[in-house]
């Protein structure tokens, strides 16, 4: 029998291919999101993110996300006349971008909300960061570096009121001026240096006094700085040697009295992803800063900017999960192959349950980590931030990347191509492991944390205690980690060697005490056979027990 051969028509008709997910809520949509911020904060907080959560899940953000990513910024260090301005010009979709997210309320303003006696200004904001980030992750570089600016310049507190109410405006106000003729301000930091890395006591760059013996608190900065991303931003956090040690400068772009700071911008760096954001390296000789603290007492001083950033990074790669699962759940939800719906596949079912678990585990912990900076004169909160924190970067940061992967996965070749948005979240997913400490480095921090400061252990004792009874192999998991540490203290040559071990451990038993508590009976059950119970495979979808398509259901998007 010959088949009949199709015409030009039939040939473009398109059958079986998911739609765009756009046109729906990112934040109304996500049931975990919104128990968290529900479950932490109130109804009032999350009706003041359905706005941004519809913006959020839009066709035209995603538009200006993908051309963000595709006009990369641009470097002039000199105008044409032969003037050095060292400026980077950026896509008009970046600035659109920049302007929502500041207008949101995602940079420094929950500070100075919070100082206004609002109770769960950083939850709402960690949560318009997570949904937000649905859009593009480049630009929240510069957002996060502003909102974690402010803890920082507390340290002097005549530099804190010049600069606090510009970071924490809502208003996005770019271009290099006089901070007098601005709206709004964004701030940036530089730490790391080629020779160190994290090491940043191995920082050369040298802090010269003005005058005797910088008695104004002005130097003059001689160095390099390897990685100092948005290098437009208005003021920097930098770190050099001063005599009695490293200490923490304030680096505006433009001086009080108008004049350019002299800031060079020596390359702007071509990596892996984060593509639409400018990391740059910077060369600094007699560019001036003024102190921030006292000498000497720099990493000290910064310290609360870095753990603010990790939080950043932990809600960064979140929002990539979140994104990432989303795409996958909707495109088998609208995929047919072997003769029925993809999502109705037990082994596709078994993935998309598995990722959707690893995304749920990482929200309850990254909004519980919210709170906990709500509550900054409670003990057990700012105990349980101290040792979580790094746990929560090391842990949820070092998922990411696989997890990502496994959901391009269920695209197929669709997942593969540009176009699906998916190879720009695997670009980006390793990212958050590497800002602000590397795995390593978080994970000797739980170590230090763990010897110092006693309190953080019954801080996670506690925590984890409040899921007592809840489920039995929590329990025992409880009860092996804590015999895990007790061994690890006792011996102190095998200490720093299984530190990722026990970190991951640790981590896992946070989560799974979330779960256990406020999520549905289906996930915490799913998450506690698989993280805790018997040993995880190492692959997503070899899930061997559970309502599954409960669980598939409660992570597929809807749109209006």
């Amino acid at each position: 029998m010959e088949l009949p051969v199709p015409g030009r028509a039939d040939l473009r008709v398109v059958t079986n291919q998911a739609p765009p997910l756009v046109g729906h809520n990112v934040v109304t949509s996500d049931a975990a999101l919104v128990e968290a911020v529900l479950r932490h904060g109130s109804q009032e907080v999350l009706d003041s993110l359905v706005d941004l959560g519809a913006e959020a899940g839009s066709e035209e953000a995603r538009e200006h996300g993908v051309l963000a990513n595709e006009h990369h910024p641009e470097l002039t260090p000199y105008d044409r006349y032969g003037h050095r301005v060292d400026e980077v010009r950026f896509h008009p979709s970046w600035h659109w971008l920049m302007e929502r997210s500041i207008g949101h309320g995602l940079a420094a303003a929950p500070w100075e909300e919070q100082a206004d006696g609002a109770p769960h200004a950083h939850l709402r904001r960690a949560a318009g960061f997570m949904a937000w980030g649905h859009t593009e992750p480049g630009h929240g570089c510069p957002v996060s570096m502003t909102y974690a600016a402010v803890p920082a310049l507390r340290a002097d507190d005549a530099i804190a009121k010049e600069w606090t109410p510009l970071l924490a405006s809502r208003r996005y106000d770019p271009g290099v001026r006089p901070v007098t003729e601005k709206v709004g301000a964004l701030a940036g930091m530089g730490m790391t240096e080629k020779q160190g890395g994290s090491d940043v006591r191995a920082n050369t760059t040298r802090a010269v006094p003005v005058g005797t013996a910088g008695g104004d608190g002005t130097y003059t900065l001689h160095g390099h700085k390897w990685f100092t991303s948005a290098p437009m931003n208005d003021v920097f956090l930098v770190l050099a040697q001063a005599e009695a040690g490293v200490t923490c400068f304030v680096v505006p772009r433009v001086l009080p009295d108008g004049s350019r700071n002299q800031l060079d911008v020596v390359r702007l760096k071509d990596k892996l992803g984060n593509r639409s954001n400018a990391s740059s390296e910077l060369e600094m000789d007699g560019t001036v800063g003024f102190r921030l603290g006292d000498e000497g007492r720099g990493v000290r001083t910064i310290i609360e900017m870095v753990a603010a950033t990790r939080l950043d990074c932990v809600l960064g790669s979140t929002a990539l999960m979140r994104r990432a699962v989303s795409e996958a759940s909707w495109h088998v939800t609208h995929r047919s192959a072997f003769g029925g719906r993809l999502v109705d596949k037990p082994l596709m079912q078994n993935v998309v349950a598995d990722l959707h678990v690893e995304t749920e585990a990482a929200t309850a912990l990254a909004m519980r980590l919210a709170a906990a900076v709500d509550a900054p004169h409670d003990p057990h909160e700012v105990a349980l931030r101290r040792i979580a924190l790094p746990l929560a970067k090391f842990w949820v940061c070092k998922r990411t990347p696989m997890m990502v992967a496994e959901a391009l996965e269920c695209l197929g070749g669709n997942g593969y191509v540009e176009e699906s948005g998916m190879p720009l979240l695997y670009r980006e997913a390793p990212l958050n492991s590497v800002w602000e400490g590397s795995g390593n480095v978080n994970a000797l921090d739980v170590l230090r944390a763990l010897g110092r400061e006693p309190e953080v252990l019954d801080a996670w004792i506690t925590e984890v205690g409040r899921a007592r009874g809840g489920d039995d192999r929590l329990d025992r998991a409880v009860d092996d980690t804590l015999a895990m540490i007790g061994a690890l203290l006792g011996e102190p040559d095998r200490l720093e060697q299984q530190a990722r071990r026990l970190a991951s451990r640790m981590a896992a038993v946070l989560q799974g005490s979330l779960l256990v508590r406020f999520a549905p009976a289906e996930v915490a059950d799913v998450f506690c056979a698989s993280r805790l119970g018997a040993v995880h495979e190492g692959v997503f979808g070899a899930l061997d027990s559970g309502d599954l398509a409960a669980v598939v259901e409660r992570t597929t998007p809807t749109t209006a």
